[in-house]
């Protein structure tokens, strides 16, 4: 409903687009309720002139990062709605769809192996390794990389990581694995599964023995702790671009600056909310005050291009939060009258940002603790965007924040640290209506979303084409 209304049931429909500007590893999923638990696959784009800015591997393998439920995804989003509840977390992780010891990757000595690991899961970041192994990780949602060393690989739902594994251990079979990073603070016990996943990295021609003359267990690795803050943003922050010609570098002139709090609230149960706790407040989920509620009727583009926002949508989305105070400090905070009026925010509203085509914006992006901190992976649709800094504890403190402008990560899905912030800047240089949202499903249900409007450019190929005629409608 924000590009498209959605593909009816019973109905297909074809997307035609054109790649540019891209090489690396990228994913397609659905958008509408739970869906994309398992309608999701990888997109991997090749050099046009088939060379990598590193050595080429000898192999490479796609590894996409899941969760499963043992019930109806959809029905459980449904029904969490109506009670004002969160999901119950998955029953299992996976890797390519499986679960644990069943998916293999065979792997030659003295060879390397290009990763494409895509985290599709709805709601968990995941620690990786490979027992024996380590990495070098050379692109990240499909931008290269300073050439980055490390033996653990750490991803948020929606982002995607390409690393070089070096297959020179002592031939036989090693676990590759996943557990989940959980970023929230408070961390409520029984939130999430403490279970790992495992795949098997398989040596060809290598089948070692115990001194019993039985085939020795795979090796496994030892796994970060689930609240591991400091490994996940070791990780996060050590990126930085590969600067090579002819690619984007950072705008310098802003034009458009914007701070924008994301994090969880409380409200009250919605009329539709028919078996919400009407005596207790429920969680809601804001961008400056702001829930984001999806329209009923039409896309948000159908409205743009009809120039027909009345009753869809409104222009309106502040740049800044109603009222400044202490983000991140969780001490009290609930019973505080900043907190109180953060969190009252009535009922959800389709409001955008509206941005003149071409303009450079630079938006903080500033994680609350009204319910507790937590790490948000925003993701941006239609852009990529410089990642110039991040941080813990509120923007703007006492110690100037140094940004990056000369190799700054480019990302289209940024993990804002627990309890912190983090800046980006991008170019509008794509006319259209393009979310902004978390990529944790359970929050963006909520409302942790947001959508920029982009205007038309000067020229003919710079304004939003009309749409296909096999366009679903709604």
């Amino acid at each position: 409903m924000v590009t498209q209304c959605p593909i009816r049931p019973g109905s297909r429909y074809t997307y035609r687009f054109s790649v540019s500007g891209q090489e690396g590893s990228l994913w397609w999923h659905a958008h509408s309720s739970f869906l994309r638990a398992t309608v999701h696959g990888a997109l991997i784009i090749r050099p046009s002139a088939g060379a990598y800015p590193f050595p080429k591997p000898d192999g490479e393998a796609v590894v996409v990062l899941g969760e499963w439920w043992d019930a109806d995804i959809v029905l459980l989003e449904r029904q969490a709605f109506l009670s004002g509840t969160q999901i119950p977390s998955a029953d299992a992780y996976t890797i390519n769809g499986k679960p644990n010891q069943t998916e293999k990757f065979s792997v030659r000595g003295n060879s390397t192996y290009l990763l494409r690991i895509i985290n599709a899961a709805l709601n968990t970041a995941f620690f990786f390794k490979v027992a024996g192994h380590t990495f070098t990780v050379v692109a990240a949602d499909a931008s290269y990389t300073t050439p980055y060393e490390t033996d653990v690989i750490v991803i948020a739902p929606g982002q995607t990581v390409d690393a070089l594994m070096a297959a020179g251990a002592t031939p036989g079979c090693y676990y590759m694995e996943i557990s989940s990073y959980q970023s929230a603070m408070p961390l409520r016990l029984g939130s999430f599964n403490i279970d790992v996943a495992t795949a098997v990295v398989e040596y060809v021609g290598a089948a070692p023995t115990t001194d019993g003359g039985q085939q020795a267990a795979p090796a496994r690795p030892e796994m970060p702790k689930p609240t591991d803050t400091a490994t996940a943003n070791g990780f996060y922050t050590g990126l930085t671009a590969r600067v090579l010609p002819g690619r984007p570098t950072v705008p310098l002139a802003v034009d458009t600056r914007m701070f924008v709090t994301v994090g969880l609230g409380l409200s009250s149960c919605l009329p539709e909310q028919t078996s919400c706790n009407r005596s207790a407040p429920e969680a809601v989920a804001t961008m400056n005050n702001e829930s984001f509620a999806l329209p009923t009727t039409t896309s948000l583009l159908d409205a743009r291009y009809g120039k027909a926002p009345g009753g869809v949508y409104t222009n309106d989305f502040p740049d800044r939060p109603p009222v400044a105070f202490d983000y991140t400090n969780a001490t009290g905070l609930l019973a505080g009258g900043a907190a109180a009026a953060l969190s009252s925010t009535g009922r959800p509203t389709t409001k955008v940002r509206a941005l003149r085509y071409n303009a450079t914006v630079e938006v903080v992006l500033q994680n609350t603790a009204l319910l507790g901190r937590e790490s948000h992976p925003m993701h941006l649709h239609g852009f990529n965007f410089f990642v110039l800094a991040q941080g813990f504890g509120n923007y703007g403190g006492a110690a100037s924040e140094q940004l990056n402008l000369v190799n700054p990560q480019q990302r289209n899905t940024i993990a804002v640290p627990t309890g912190g912030w983090v800046v980006i800047r991008f170019v509008a240089d794509n006319p259209g209506m393009w979310f902004m949202h978390c990529h944790i499903d359970s929050h963006l249900s909520i409302g942790l979303a947001m959508v920029f409007a982009v205007e038309d450019g000067p020229t003919p190929d710079t304004k939003l084409p009309p749409p296909p005629p096999d366009l679903p409608r709604c």
